[in-house]
């Protein structure tokens, strides 16, 4: 059900964001946004997982390249280091704010789901979800204070590493074994409960 609902509200968000867009309000989009901060609060990423129009596409991107078996290159392992995320936002920030003040009207939430798309064609998805996104970054802050997650029952884990496999922002992480999940990374998609053969990852 949980997996329905998710669906439809992206595709109902997608819609959304192209027709702002078309019309020249992207602005409200950004107040969508910035509603979402008060909900990651309470319910964790929620904007990525439910609303994110780049992620709803970037899905998509995702199960054709894996109906036709083609094989995403590896994330740069020099992309990791936690800087460029913050340079990047930096980045967007300066933008946005620059267009707000100047009333210059530039294609920066169409460049982001573009520059999603592209990079969704070579790389898994993580890339963006965890190290590029701007918009992830501001939630990763924000979602480190969230009272909400999915999270691993370990008396019911037996390790099996799906979880691991098929989460799209490496929000699982492994340690001695055992595995668990980096609530303020993970997008509530809701894909590893979903593989979880035992039922051992709970939404709480």
């Amino acid at each position: 059900m949980a997996k329905t609902l998710r669906r439809i509200s992206q595709a109902l968000f997608l819609l959304l964001f192209t027709l702002l867009v078309f019309k020249g309000k992207i602005q409200v989009w950004m107040g969508i946004f910035l509603a979402s901060l008060t909900l990651t609060l309470f319910l964790g990423r929620f904007y990525c997982g439910w609303l994110c129009p780049i992620n709803k596409v970037m899905n998509l991107i995702t199960k054709i390249k894996k109906k036709f078996r083609i094989k995403s290159l590896s994330v740069p392992e020099s992309i990791k280091n936690p800087i460029y995320r913050y340079i990047i936002l930096a980045g967007f920030i300066f933008t946005f704010v620059f267009v707000m003040v100047s009333g210059k009207k530039l294609p920066v939430l169409p460049g982001l789901l573009t520059t999603g798309i592209l990079l969704t064609l070579f790389f898994p998805e993580s890339l963006w979800h965890r190290y590029l996104c701007p918009y992830g970054t501001i939630l990763h802050i924000v979602g480190k204070f969230s009272k909400r997650s999915y999270s691993i029952i370990d008396e019911l884990c037996i390790s099996c590493g799906i979880c691991y496999r098929v989460c799209p922002s490496e929000a699982v992480e492994k340690n001695k074994g055992n595995y668990m999940i980096t609530r303020w990374e993970c997008l509530l998609c809701g894909k590893c409960a979903g593989k979880c053969p035992k039922k051992a990852i709970k939404y709480q």
